[in-house]
């Protein structure tokens, strides 16, 4: 059986003439020329009112139409649906571009905000401009410094207002020093939300300017950093001042703020000193292995090799030495690592006197002045302060030490099969629902004490990692700007807080939804355009 052709497709062959010839009297004219009977395609052309050379013309083209149809491949239905999404997608790409050809100034000052913010440089941001403005609308580098330069002076005012409503939520900062162009800029960063909240450019990493930085933190009670002297002496004179304005107010004080000194450092150190002595190793191996090299030549050519078979030996004598150093500092620098970790082999939170007595007892393996400096920071009290504040809440969130502990180890072992695989999981499953036994036992209430637990350890802090990250974002824009202003690390630090994580733990929020501070508006350049009255008005009636 035929398929009857469509309109469409008998008329894509024909002219556009003949494009209304109903779909019979093609068929009925073809079967006149097909069927091959004398006379027939005359009375045909008689009957139908068409000519000879019309009827042929018509067999023709059914016959394509059949043979096209039986053929396979694509049809011309679906040509024809082909060629419309194209039409549309063409009509589509002449709308984007005509809508580009009248872009706003505002869209035009929102692109240069957020490329600067990003961290792009004027140039880029008046070439990437060029794109998709036409020849002669292209705003010139300076036009685009001025709306950049008004930008950064807005993200200024509306951040006053933003740090206001986010002192009662900070309790804990990372802090640090980063230099760009040999100016140096005081970092903070709270470490859970990874919101940037300070970015203080100069004058100086001083006390003074430390404390000028920690006064705007009412609430904070724990800093971490890396044991400078400036910012140890701004957390001293943040201290004082609330000691004396307890005084002065005969109220009860805010408690002193402590400060522990970040564990990101120190084993960062302890890695490099351990990698340099690999090194020493394996060079004297090589010095050695060419000392045998010389004596077997000596051999060969039949001179004396005593005297250079001493060298070696004493050259492999060394190397082994050398080599035994270094396994033993790898070993203490591994138990130094799990010394200032949380948690032990056996899942028990580790308390000061054991990590200590751990640390000390690895510090007596390392021989030499290069480790004089990691000893001193393993031997000062801040370092082990993360377990000392960890043990202080989880005491004041459980007070029964017996069920605290059965808490934490079911918080560790949940932790670890969330990265286990294959029998390691199943093993683990076994040993929850063990712990879950015991801390029903304990308590029948046990569920709500373990939320407690579980909030706490998620949000412990030992190492102040998080402004390290930041810090590398804020270095590969320097790269890109001659000169990085107050105004310009205001406008990056407003972009960063509002900006949505992608990816990771913190994935679908952005660093101030992290930290609990509801903003009217998703889109921080929206935001950028309120003023900071209008801002704090909306803050205070959420």
């Amino acid at each position: 059986m035929i398929n009857e052709p469509s309109l469409t497709q008998l008329g894509s062959w024909g002219l556009t003439a003949v494009v209304n010839v109903p779909v019979a009297t093609w068929i009925g004219n073809a079967a006149a020329v097909l069927s091959g009977t004398w006379g027939a395609v005359t009375r045909r052309a008689q009957h139908s009112g068409y000519s000879r050379t019309a009827v042929y013309t018509h067999a023709q083209r059914v016959v394509h139409a059949v043979v096209s149809e039986q053929a396979g491949g694509i049809s011309y239905d679906a040509l024809w649906q082909e060629n419309e999404r194209l039409k549309a997608e063409n009509e589509a790409l002449w709308q984007a571009w005509s809508e580009a050809e009248a872009l706003s100034e505002a869209k035009q000052r929102a692109f240069a905000g957020s490329g600067c913010a990003m961290g792009l440089s004027l140039s880029q941001i008046v070439t990437l401009l060029a794109i998709v403005l036409p020849w002669g609308a292209v705003p010139s580098r300076a036009l685009v410094g001025r709306w950049v330069q008004a930008a950064a002076v807005q993200a200024g005012r509306l951040l006053v207002v933003l740090d206001l409503a986010c002192q009662v939520r900070v309790r804990v900062l990372c802090l640090d020093e980063i230099f760009l162009h040999r100016a140096p800029v005081l970092m903070a960063i709270e470490p859970h939300s990874m919101a940037w909240m300070a970015g203080q450019r100069g004058p100086d990493r001083s006390g003074e300017s430390w404390r000028a930085v920690l006064t705007n933190w009412p609430c904070l009670e724990h800093v971490i950093a890396d044991g400078g002297q400036g910012l140890e002496r701004g957390v001293k004179l943040v201290n004082e001042a609330r000691c004396a304005q307890g005084e002065a107010s005969e109220t009860v004080s805010r408690p002193a703020m402590t400060m522990g000194l970040d564990v990101f450092h120190t084993q960062r150190e302890l890695e490099r000193i351990v990698q340099r002595q690999w090194k020493h190793a394996e060079r004297q191996l090589d010095t050695a292995s060419q000392a045998d090299a010389k004596v077997e030549r000596y051999k060969r050519q039949g001179r004396d090799p005593r005297g250079v078979s001493g060298v070696a030996g004493r050259a492999w004598h060394k190397a082994e030495v050398l080599f035994d150093q270094a396994v033993n500092a790898q070993e203490a620098v591994q138990q130094m690592d799990a010394a200032l970790s949380w948690f032990d082999t056996q899942g028990r939170l580790y308390c000061r006197q054991t990590a200590q007595a751990q640390l000390d007892e690895a510090s007596q393996q390392l021989q030499g002045a290069c480790w004089s400096k990691v000893k001193r920071l393993l031997r000062d009290e801040r370092t082990l302060s993360h377990l000392d504040r960890l043990h202080a809440h989880l005491t004041s969130a459980v007070s029964d030490p017996v069920l605290r502990d059965a808490l934490t180890r079911l918080w560790y072992i949940n932790n670890q099969m969330r990265q286990a695989q294959g029998n390691a999981c199943m093993r683990l499953r076994q040993l929850i629902v063990i712990e879950q036994m015991l801390c029903e036992r304990l308590c029948p209430q046990w569920q709500s004490a373990y939320r407690c637990v579980d909030e706490l350890l998620r949000h412990a802090v030992r190492a102040s990692s998080a402004v390290e990250c930041v810090n590398s974002v804020v270095r590969m824009h320097q790269g890109r700007h001659r000169h990085v202003s107050q105004g310009l690390l205001d406008l990056k630090r407003l972009y960063w807080n509002c900006r949505v994580f992608h990816e990771g733990k913190r994935k679908g929020k952005s660093p101030y939804d992290l930290l609990g501070l509801h903003l009217p508006s998703a889109d921080w350049w929206q935001l950028l355009q309120m003023t900071p009255e209008e801002l704090e008005q909306k803050l205070l009636t959420q």
